[in-house]
């Protein structure tokens, strides 16, 4: 059984951030839809507008400008129609304070970025397979 393609929301200031996740679904093969916002208003914006597409997962960083990760959280949770978008955590941050707050808020997943490329893709890997195969984004 093929598992679902995935469109996935990436809120990334750090552009090397960005090539990495791009470089692992080319490495792995996947044909999943990566959609790019820089900081945490632009993502919002996107969401908000009823005509862009709507992503299926959210992989976010918590340490951005404008708004950072956090803040961000507060105001998609807070949207009923955005409220059930999986957002999963992407970060350099091992703060116990920020990983607490964040499942407060309603997080699907937090994920260290690790410093090896081998283990980033790993982990990306282990997500995107496990999102692509969830009943939640089949609805």
């Amino acid at each position: 059984m093929k598992s679902n393609t995935l469109k996935i929301l990436l809120i990334e200031d750090d552009l090397i951030e960005v090539m990495k996740l791009k470089r692992v679904i080319k490495t792995l093969e996947l044909s999943h839809t990566l959609i790019e916002a820089q900081n945490g208003e632009d993502a919002i914006e996107m969401l908000q507008d009823r005509d862009s597409i709507r992503p299926d997962i959210i992989f976010l960083d918590l340490n951005m400008p404008k708004i950072n990760g956090i803040e961000f959280l507060k105001i998609v949770k807070s949207d009923e129609s955005l409220k059930y978008i999986p957002t999963i955590i992407l970060t350099t941050s091992n703060n116990k304070k920020d990983l607490i707050e964040c499942y407060k808020i309603g997080i699907a997943g937090y994920i260290l970025k690790p410093l090896k490329y081998e283990m980033y893709l790993d982990k990306i890997e282990k997500t995107l397979a496990y999102w692509s195969e969830n009943e939640l984004i089949k609805v």
